[in-house]
């Protein structure tokens, strides 16, 4: 039976623009092998009607809140509909930065020194003690919304006069943020593809770090397969990339980032479990690099999500 397929894209999350590419990249690419799919933009379209439509199989293309937090997994699964990628517990965590970094540490994983700090009613009233703490981490550090992906609302601060234009910044995007140590060092991402670790990527930009420009907008990033890593660091980091993504309990696809320091030890950045599949994506790139097609890519992902309600 040729089922009818939802690609959930869009939504309301500040990633909207980048599930909308992904979400077409993919329709379009299930269209070419003859299935039958259509773009179900959650904003915009009742997703309460995708059974009553004959929707029998879901495929998120949603990034950030919305796609990647478990709300959508929770609402299929309560429908009976079969979706890809990781199910309710694992997307609530992994999209938690500071939780998959607790879950990791309990596993003896390296993540960067880090303040978890929650919105109170301004930021005046405890910035002082914020200050402090940021001192006792060591300049500089980055800041992060503790629920966006695509490097939204993150800001590097090499000067302490940056830190609270950059904290207000990132409660712009979300209620709680992170101000983590900066680990300098080489860029990797890992992507996997159920149980299998695809070419890990070196990442090389002129920006401080991997951000929403260097990722969408310029040409400047430069990307290459493994990078100089031997073959004992490529070992390595696919070790630690599939510790991490079995304690997260992990399902279908998804993408870890790691720094390589220069001491030889690889830090957990962060786990990206609806990764993005634009032109542009490290997925699709680290799939070519493994002689994937993106059609090939589409249809692997797809095909996890019948064997996983």
């Amino acid at each position: 039976m040729n089922k009818k397929i939802a690609v959930l894209l869009g939504g309301t999350s500040s990633e909207r623009d980048v599930s909308i590419k992904s979400g077409y990249a993919i329709l379009n690419s299930l269209l070419k092998s003859k299935l039958n799919a259509y773009p179900i933009d959650v904003r915009d379209d009742s997703i309460l009607e995708l059974k009553q439509n004959g929707f029998n199989q879901a495929f998120i293309a949603l990034h950030g809140k919305g796609g990647e937090d478990g709300s959508i997994q929770g609402f299929l699964e309560y429908c009976n509909i079969p979706y890809t990628g990781s199910g309710i517990m694992a997307s609530s965590i992994s999209i938690d930065k500071f939780r998959t970094k607790l879950l990791w540490k309990s596993r003896g994983l390296l993540t960067a020194p880090d303040i978890y700090i929650s919105k109170k009613k301004n930021i005046e009233s405890f910035f002082s003690t914020i200050e402090k703490q940021t001192l006792q981490l060591g300049l500089p550090v980055i800041i992060k919304p503790n629920q966006h992906g695509s490097s939204i609302g993150i800001t590097v601060v090499s000067s302490i006069t940056q830190l609270y234009d950059a904290i207000k910044n990132a409660f712009s995007y979300d209620n709680n943020i992170i101000i983590e140590k900066f680990i300098s060092g080489k860029e990797y991402t890992v992507s996997i593809l159920g149980k299998n670790i695809l070419p890990p990527i070196l990442i090389s930009t002129k920006s401080q770090f991997y951000d929403y420009n260097a990722k969408y907008i310029s040409n400047s990033a430069k990307y290459a397969s493994s990078g100089e890593l031997s073959a004992n660091q490529e070992k390595k980091l696919k070790t630690i990339a599939m510790l991490a993504w079995n304690t997260l309990g992990c399902h279908g696809c998804a993408r870890i980032d790691f720094i390589l320091d220069d001491q030889d030890q690889f830090w957990l950045l962060e786990i990206n479990t609806i990764p993005g599949m634009t032109n542009r994506s490290l997925t699709p790139m680290s799939a070519r690099f493994a002689g994937i097609s993106f059609d090939e890519l589409v249809l692997s992902i797809l095909d996890m999500n019948n064997k996983y309600i």
